[in-house]
């Protein structure tokens, strides 16, 4: 991968602004480029960490101490407080600590609301009747659509990053709650229109609506879009009866069925067999493979690397990256399931908790385990959970589809020095040196 040509830094947060326009070389208070871009670096990974503690408040979950660190990351960032470099990845480092902690507190609130997840298969397309799709993460404002829409005759449907909740026992026990229509966010405007039902978005990942369904869909929670109206106090009478004025669906052919709600007890209960067969060399790998989809041509290597892989790895995946390839049946290795939905991308944790368990398991180090991760990133989130790898001092592993634009030559040198941070290639290539070919 190469990057493009990029400005040194862009910095207008105060009125001493080179040409009072913005400082893009070096700033007129001294700020040098890596600092700003540093800076830029940990305010995308404190937003990540407030989505997944929006979430975790939404059912009654808080932690004093991320929300201390977020107020000391915040203030760093501010004219005139810290210009100095090695303090910012230390705060980076931090913030990935507490990134997660914060989705330890999530999938605390989860569980103690939902059970744990238990693997589920869920049918995409469409069930005769009218419907109401949910896109974005949060299972509260689901749960609250199902309770308000039981025994109504109207079907709920989830989209993207809302595929998990089919695994909770504490939503799935909604028999109104029937499959999946469409697949990444990034499908929203095709799969919107394709479909005739009122459409709930509950967090982020909307996309400006197009005119051919804007009145038909709604928002709630952080969400919110010009001329959609939005959903106050969880009242979603609104989206019930747009849903009934609709035509309704027909029954489509489910020719694609999704797995997902492997949690970490799901998973770890196969321990034994893990490592019978580790030990046995019938598995060779585990792989790590997601995080954000993205609509950019460089993300067809993440379908093409899954397909290519040898048939004693196993895949793990997470977020709405799974959505390159959770299509593909790759089979089991003796009953233990080639790939394994572990959930969203705030269940990153599941995977921090599986592969901690491993190195217990086989009394290694974390980096001794043989386990590669394989991201694709794009937005703030995504940087919140790099840096939490990195906090584990995760080495090795690879990102994509392009390399963070905040990243320059210098902060690039930092994470390869002492991470191993390597970017995607050729799928190939990339799965030989995995494999150590």
């Amino acid at each position: 991968m190469e990057k493009g040509e990029a400005l040194d830094m862009f910095c207008y947060q105060c009125s001493q602004t080179a040409r009072e326009t913005g400082c893009t070389v070096v700033g007129v208070c001294g700020k040098q480029p890596t600092v700003a871009r540093l800076q830029d670096n940990l305010l995308f990974a404190i937003k990540g960490i407030t989505a997944y503690l929006y979430h975790a408040r939404e059912l009654g979950y808080t932690d004093d101490e991320v929300d201390a660190f977020l107020e000391k990351g915040f203030f760093s960032t501010l004219t005139n407080v810290n210009f100095d470099p090695q303090e910012f990845v230390k705060l980076a480092l931090e913030a990935g600590q507490m990134n997660i902690k914060t989705m330890q507190l999530l999938k605390k609130a989860h569980i103690d609301n939902y059970g744990e997840p238990v693997p589920t298969e869920v049918p995409v397309g469409s069930v005769k009747g009218p419907g109401i799709l949910v896109t974005g993460h949060s299972l509260q404002n689901l749960e609250e659509l199902l309770k308000q829409t039981e025994g109504k005759g109207i079907n709920i449907y989830t989209h993207s990053e809302m595929l998990p909740a089919h695994g909770y026992p504490g939503l799935k026990k909604y028999k109104h709650l029937v499959g999946q229509l469409g697949g990444p966010w990034f499908d929203q405007r095709a799969t919107f229109s394709k479909y005739p039902v009122a459409i709930l978005g509950t967090s982020n990942c909307v996309l400006l609506p197009k005119e051919e369904y804007k009145e038909r869909m709604f928002t709630s929670g952080v969400a919110q879009l010009p001329g959609v109206k939005h959903i106050e106090d969880n009242d979603f009478t609104p989206v019930i009866e747009k849903a009934r004025e609709l035509p309704e669906l027909e029954d489509e052919p489910k020719d694609t069925v999704l797995t997902t709600g492997f949690g970490a007890s799901t998973v770890l209960s196969l321990a034994p067999k893990i490592k019978e067969l580790v030990e046995a060399g019938k598995i060779k790998r585990f792989i790590l493979v997601g995080g954000c989809d993205s609509p950019k041509p460089q993300a067809k290597y993440y379908r093409e690397f899954v397909e290519k892989l040898p048939q004693d790895v196993v895949v793990l995946t997470l977020a709405c990256g799974k959505y390159r390839f959770n299509d593909l049946d790759l089979g089991n290795i003796e009953g233990v399931p080639r790939l394994i939905d572990l959930g969203q991308c705030n269940d990153a944790i599941v995977a921090v908790d599986i592969a901690l368990a491993l190195t217990e398991l086989f009394g290694v180090e974390l980096n001794e385990l043989p386990l590669t991760i394989v991201l694709s990133w794009m937005e703030q989130k995504a940087a919140a959970i790099l840096w939490s790898l990195l906090a584990l001092n995760m080495k090795g592993m690879y990102i994509g589809p392009i390399l963070p634009g905040w990243a320059n030559d210098e902060i690039i040198n930092i994470l390869v020095e002492n991470y191993d941070l390597r970017p995607i290639g050729d799928p190939e290539e990339d799965i030989k040196t995995i494999m150590g070919e």
